[in-house]
């Protein structure tokens, strides 16, 4: 696994070990900033279940000011940091070893908003839909913010306030789909 543009490009990332942690394929990953390129902006980016952290990262390479990488396991957390240390730009970055609707919680509090998500949970999972809904309803996403949610499953946001579909595509069994928050 390696960051593939930027100015950590080329730079190898270490792989959690375990099974319980599915990382985004090399193609995916290539093919989700490759669809959200006309919309990056210098930011904020989160990447809400890290796992190596390595959409964070790339962000930041790509030119993102700082990314928070959220993950509540433990072996996650660990890989995260040893990927950061190889960046030699630790101050990039913000590690959290909590869970998702906590971090959330957090950043409300602090008044954190970001402009760039990663939701690419567990797929057993299905919480992105409500977890959309909660950014927009504690005020964490900056006008255009842009949200890239990877899963096995539809979400139907239906007609929800300042949600857009902006692009949908599918890699075998897994699903991008490009959100822009209105504001």
């Amino acid at each position: 696994m390696k960051v593939v543009s930027g100015k950590f490009r080329g730079l190898n990332l270490k792989a959690v070990p375990t099974n319980n942690t599915r990382p985004t394929s090399a193609k995916v990953k290539e093919a989700v900033f490759s669809m959200i390129s006309p919309y990056m902006v210098d930011g904020v980016a989160l990447d809400l279940f890290a796992g190596t952290g390595s959409l964070g990262i790339e962000a930041v390479s790509r030119g993102y000011e700082k990314a928070y990488l959220v993950d509540k396991a433990y072996k996650a957390i660990n890989t995260i940091k040893e990927n950061i240390e190889k960046t030699h730009a630790e101050d990039s970055f913000v590690i959290m070893k909590t869970a998702a609707t906590e971090a959330l919680q957090k950043f409300a509090a602090d008044g954190i908003k970001f402009d760039l998500v990663f939701l690419d949970p567990p797929y057993r999972m299905k919480i992105t839909e409500q977890i959309i809904k909660d950014m927009v309803e504690q005020n964490l996403l900056n006008p255009d913010a842009i949200i890239v949610d990877e899963t096995d499953y539809d979400i139907d946001l239906g007609d929800f306030d300042g949600i857009e579909l902006l692009k949908e595509k599918r890699y075998k069994d897994t699903k991008v789909a490009l959100y822009q928050f209105g504001g």
